[in-house]
């Protein structure tokens, strides 16, 4: 039996791109009925964004499909009256409604949480966007480049001769779009009080509250947070290491961890070395320790060393692609890819990184086509066959 924490619970997607889709895919596989709400003839900006420039074409690019499996989609002109009145419908029937326009953009539609609550009182109502809804920048757009160079991630990103740097994917879209959606599953737990929510993720500040350590260090203890590359900066040797045939990860940070690394290399006396005997030690001569290991693995490639590592209880790992990523059977074997048939294709797509009872949630249906499901869904609204056609003569749909 699949798990679905979330069935029976209706969500309004009204969301574009990354952070908010995002969110509402983690929603739907936790069993929600997503309803997509996109605009007529464009849809998700999603749509044409990806590395298929064919399925850009046809409203279906990989940027989408990565987000939207499960999802129902509605065409709706929300600047048009028929258009809000059918919004307002969908409300009454829905329990969150998720959005990541600039802030003022609902309001300035008459379609914000105050106007909407008086449809449904006990709405949970997430707005997602770059900076929060008030503050010196709140009126500015969100992007995660933007965001990643503000929160501070990039001044820390890449070591001394390359900082700042970008992290490789969108993370402050997608860490907004967790946190958005841990939000909204909270309050849909106290869906019990007969009351509304309305939630404000700011992806900046959300960004920032997964550097905690780093943040704190900052407040408490007054260091500053600098660069370190791939070495980690609270111990040694804690980082990325080169073998014979590329690099491999080490997490040696306990005493013992380091001790055990030097008897696989055969050398137990390096752990009484007055540069390495202690951790202090060892981060004061991260170098020259680094120096001294990568002259023994270059003897051997990383998956041997890697090996003898872990063996003795040693933290270590490869480093792979993306395609290694997902073809090992950690990752092939566990359910976190899903696949889905779109027309002829059968398409293979993430799912999330979590497991219910042992089974990784899955969707049933594909990614929609733009506006796929709105007869189905105005029909479920009360609408007839002659309503939906003179919708669609007055571009409300």
């Amino acid at each position: 039996m699949t798990i679905a924490p979330l069935k029976g619970m209706r969500i309004l997607d009204l969301t574009n791109v990354l952070a908010g889709p995002f969110c509402c895919h983690q929603l739907a596989h936790m069993g929600a009925d997503v309803i997509k709400v996109e605009t007529p003839r464009s849809g998700d900006l999603a749509r044409q964004l990806g590395a298929d420039p064919a399925r850009n074409a046809d409203l279906m690019g990989v940027s989408f499909l990565a987000q939207n499996p499960g999802k129902r989609s509605i065409t709706l002109n929300l600047k048009a009256a028929s258009g809000k009145r059918i919004l307002k419908k969908l409300v009454q029937k829905a329990d969150a409604l998720v959005e990541n326009f600039r802030p003022g953009v609902m309001e300035r539609l008459n379609l914000d949480y105050e106007t909407l609550r008086q449809e449904n009182p006990r709405l949970v109502y997430c707005a997602i966007s770059g900076f929060g809804q008030d503050g010196p920048l709140a009126k500015l757009p969100a992007y995660d480049q933007i965001v990643q160079g503000m929160s501070g991630v990039m001044s820390i990103t890449g070591d001394a001769n390359t900082a700042p740097y970008r992290v490789g994917y969108p993370m402050a879209d997608t860490i907004g779009g967790m946190t958005a959606a841990f939000a909204v599953a909270a309050a849909l737990a106290n869906k019990a009080e007969d009351c509304g929510t309305f939630i404000d993720v700011s992806m900046l500040e959300a960004v920032i509250a997964t550097m905690g350590w780093v943040v704190s260090n900052h407040l408490i203890a007054g260091q500053a947070p600098i660069a370190n590359g791939n070495d980690n900066f609270t111990a040694s040797p804690s980082g990325t290491f080169k073998t014979a045939d590329g690099v491999m990860n080490i997490a040696a940070n306990k005493q013992e961890q380091f001790e055990a690394l030097c008897e696989v290399i055969g050398n137990p006396t390096l752990a009484q070395d007055p540069r390495f005997c202690n951790r202090k030690r060892r981060l004061t001569n991260r170098l020259c320790l680094t120096t001294e290991l990568e002259a023994v693995f270059a003897a051997g490639p990383t998956l041997d060393w890697v090996q003898k590592l872990t063996a003795r209880g040693v933290p270590a790992g490869p480093v792979w692609s993306v395609s290694e990523a997902l073809a090992h059977p950690q990752i092939a074997d566990r359910g976190l890819l899903q696949t889905h048939q779109i027309g002829d294709d059968t398409l293979r797509l993430v799912g999330i990184g979590a497991k219910l009872d042992g089974k990784a949630p899955h969707v049933k249906t594909p990614p929609p086509a733009l506006g796929a499901d709105t007869h189905d869904i105005l029909k479920e609204l009360g609408y007839n066959a002659a309503q939906i056609a003179e919708l669609k003569d007055e571009g409300a749909i």
